[in-house]
């Protein structure tokens, strides 16, 4: 609606009574009514009742423009991935924003001369350009299972009174993005009257610590490097370990577990150990094979990178934290793309949401999708890890996952929020579950995270977002025709009833492992136990002995190859006496 202000004989008359039927400000539209102006706006995008309403007052110097208006039929379902276009329809966020041009088309445009009476004149040399419409997007957005992952989100941040939720769905042999949800959410047919904070897609603009889900990386990195077997048994020291002086504790009291164990049942210390094993370097290397630090180049706005410092920049206690999920930070879309690729069998897919482009209505396909960034781990790497995260939900702390006729593979978080002085801040957490099924032939990638839940109702990822996950993915498996499979697990051979080695380690290289494989030369490690004298190292390898000294602060020597035959200072002498340094001794057939 628009009006004339020349022929406007009362402008306050005609403001009063416009404000009783479109909710304006009449002193405002009374400012604009310059009687030297010919054309002013009145109103945009009225609603066919309030129109009605209008012309019953039969004003003089109004006018009406149609005009289109961006109508979102299913108004809140995916609308921070699909976005909004505003009051002259052009795209503002979201798909709508980076694909405004591509969806908008041209305008149609006409040159002509206007004479001093205001008279228009046509004439054939003048340019003249048609209208050309719009492409159209289709995506890999599935609307019935967008609904029920928003569904099911939602009850889950209302349930555990969290301050917000996230959610997605990826095809792991794709990176097809088939759902993505964010609570609290807004319908942009009146994104107005909703805030910033709404609009954002968490999903893919918020970092944060991932947590527990983390050592799936640090898993991953030790199996890379041949260090271990899902049947090596560590010493999770009851619990706690020092690192560098350091005291971290675990959320359960371990004593001995595999490593198969470490993963299902979520300990610190396992994975400290495991970080240590593993070292700075090849760790920081396995981060970035993952896709850590860096855009994963999805078609949406607004994408973080993380946060991952190189590895030059790492504090000193930087390995053991990174290795429970500490110390950097991921997004959700990040993570999910990072299980996907064992998933698949260790392909990095570029995430999307565009699947194809229709002109006229031919539909084309966007070229270059899907795309592999790289190869994250080995297959080889991706089966183990595949059993150790079915492991989790078969017996550790992702049981809640669990989904009837099908075999679930997945890794639980817990993870504290950084308070803003520094430090974490008590009472705040971020719970969450990222998992695939059917595990052995993975069709589905989900991720949920409740973001701050109320302690008083649960905190833990296995015991508030694993759930989401299994009422979620289980309804979509069947949706898209997969059908149910449940068979035993399989285990290693003895991982049920291990034999014990020689001593707590990490791995159990052969007997002739020499100074070759680890290179005669200082190894800062500290002191997990908080012992004050030194163990016996006798009848150690050379890897079996770093393991277990790993965490003193002292510095180690080793000299020779085989086993470890003699050391100084020897065993039970105070740490002290070691004055920061201990030297190791090996010799061929050695043993204690």
């Amino acid at each position: 609606m628009w009006v004339d202000p020349s022929r406007v004989e009362n402008p306050e008359a005609m403001a009063n009574q416009l404000s009783k039927v479109l909710e304006i400000d009449p002193k405002a539209l009374v400012r604009s009514m310059d009687s030297a102006r010919e054309f002013v706006w009145v109103a945009r995008l009225l609603d066919p009742p309030q129109a009605a309403a209008v012309r019953e007052l039969n004003l003089s110097g109004v006018g009406y423009l149609k005009e289109s208006k961006r109508y979102y039929p299913m108004r809140q379902l995916a609308s921070q991935v699909v976005g909004f276009a505003g009051v002259d329809s052009r795209g503002l966020e979201g798909l709508e924003g980076i694909y405004n041009e591509l969806v908008a088309g041209q305008a149609a445009r006409r040159d002509v001369l206007r004479d001093a009476r205001r008279g228009t004149v046509l004439l054939p040399a003048l340019s003249f350009r048609d209208p050309e419409p719009g492409s159209d997007l289709y995506l890999t957005i599935d609307v019935w299972i967008q609904y029920l992952l928003e569904k099911e989100l939602a009850a889950a941040v209302e349930r555990t009174e969290a301050k917000s939720g996230t959610a997605l769905i990826l095809d792991p042999n794709s990176g097809a993005i088939l759902a993505m949800a964010s609570v609290p959410t807004f319908d942009p047919n009146h994104f107005g009257d909703y805030g910033r904070e709404q609009w954002r897609n968490r999903a893919v603009t918020d970092s944060l610590e991932p947590g527990s889900t983390f050592k799936m990386v640090t898993a991953a990195a030790a199996l890379e490097a041949n260090l271990v077997d899902p049947s090596d048994i560590f010493d999770c020291e009851r619990g706690s370990v020092v690192v560098m002086g350091k005291r971290i504790r675990d959320h359960h009291s371990f004593d001995r577990l595999t490593f198969r164990e470490i993963i299902a049942k979520s300990s610190n210390v396992g994975a400290i150990k495991l970080g240590l094993l593993v070292g700075e370097s090849a760790l920081y290397e396995q981060i970035r094979r993952f896709g850590f630090g860096r855009l994963t180049g999805v078609d949406l706005p607004g994408e973080s990178a993380g946060l991952l410092q190189p590895v030059e920049r790492w504090h000193k206690r930087a390995v053991a934290y990174m290795s429970f999920g500490q110390g950097l930070s991921v997004t959700s879309l990040q993570l999910a793309s990072a299980f996907a690729a064992v998933a698949n069998g260790g392909l990095l897919y570029r995430p999307y949401v565009v699947e194809a482009v229709a002109k006229e209505g031919v539909r084309v396909p966007v070229e270059g999708k899907p795309e592999v960034m790289g190869r994250a781990v080995s297959k080889a790497t991706a089966r183990t890890l595949e059993r150790l995260l079915e492991a989790v939900v078969e017996e550790g702390t992702g049981k809640k996952a669990a989904i009837d006729g099908y075999r679930v593979a997945g890794k639980t978080g817990t993870a504290q929020k950084a308070a803003a002085s520094g430090g974490y801040a008590q009472g705040r957490y971020v719970a969450s579950f990222v998992g695939f099924a059917p595990a052995r032939r993975p069709r589905l990638v989900g991720l949920v995270a409740l973001d701050e839940p109320n302690p008083r109702i649960g905190y833990h990822g296995g015991g508030v977002a694993a759930p989401v996950f299994s009422a979620v993915v289980g309804p979509a498996l069947l949706y898209l025709g997969v059908p149910p499979e449940r068979q035993p697990m399989e285990v290693w051979p003895g991982e049920k009833s291990p034999v014990e080695p020689p001593a707590l380690i990490a791995s159990i290289p052969s007997a002739g492992e020499s100074s070759n494989t680890l290179p005669s030369q200082e190894l800062l490690v500290s002191d997990p136990s908080g012992e004050e004298s030194l163990p016996d190292f006798t009848g150690l390898t050379a890897r079996q002995a770093v393991v277990q000294t790993a965490t003193f602060g002292l510095r180690v020597n080793l000299h020779g190859r085989g086993l470890v035959s003699r050391q100084a200072p020897s065993p039970g002498s105070p740490v002290e006496t070691a004055q920061g340094r201990i030297e190791l001794w090996l010799a061929a057939g050695s043993s204690r």
